[in-house]
């Protein structure tokens, strides 16, 4: 069984159950802080758009969203109608622009830690200087397990300290981690940045 198959499975079911009351602002708003009006944010794994990809776009951003379940994608484009929908896996990511902040949320820590290793320099490789990168990642190093529609899904986690230094070999050395983050929802959270810009 493989992940995407779960996603293309259960997708109207995670949109209907995914919590809307965006308890993800505050990282949010530190991952946008320096992007200029109208900027180009990248939604990586972005689901069905509810509630990031509304958000961003709210905030006027040019938005686009990248999945690599056709059926989470239909219902992005339904949710975020102004943003650019592309069928792609992070793990080859190769999109051929730059963005102002990238937004992996709930999507990266679903990569196995070697696919995690491989990915992160590609995805650090979309961001314009000056931009950030916010990950939901795990507290530690490890793997666990979750459910989506009562299917089971798989998660990992490199270490803070690994996380730091592939993201720092990869241009993009982290600011900020916070594992558990008790006024997140208990989510681990990873913010880098590549240097530069305004």
């Amino acid at each position: 069984m493989s992940l995407r198959e779960t996603y293309e499975r259960q997708a109207a079911r995670y949109d209907a159950e995914r919590g809307k009351s965006l308890f993800e602002r505050a990282w949010l708003d530190r991952a946008l802080a320096d992007v200029p009006a109208g900027g180009a944010v990248l939604d990586l794994g972005c689901g069905a758009g509810r509630p990031i990809g509304v958000f961003l776009a709210g905030q006027g951003f040019a938005v686009t969203g990248v999945d690599f379940s056709s059926a989470m994608l239909a219902l992005f484009s339904q949710n975020v109608p102004g943003a650019r929908a592309l069928l792609a896996d992070m793990r080859t990511l190769d999109l051929g622009r730059a963005f102002d902040a990238i937004i992996g949320w709930g999507s990266f820590f679903h990569l196995a830690e070697a696919e995690q290793r491989a990915a992160l320099p590609r995805i650090a490789a979309h961001l314009a200087p000056g931009g950030r990168l916010l990950l939901t990642v795990g507290p530690e190093a490890g793997e666990a397990w979750g459910k989506v529609g009562g299917e089971p899904v798989y998660h990992a986690s490199l270490s803070p300290e690994h996380y730091a230094e592939v993201l720092a070999e990869a241009g993009a050395p982290v600011e900020d981690f916070v594992p558990e983050d008790p006024a997140c929802n208990g989510h681990s959270l990873l913010l880098a940045r590549r240097p530069g810009g305004a």
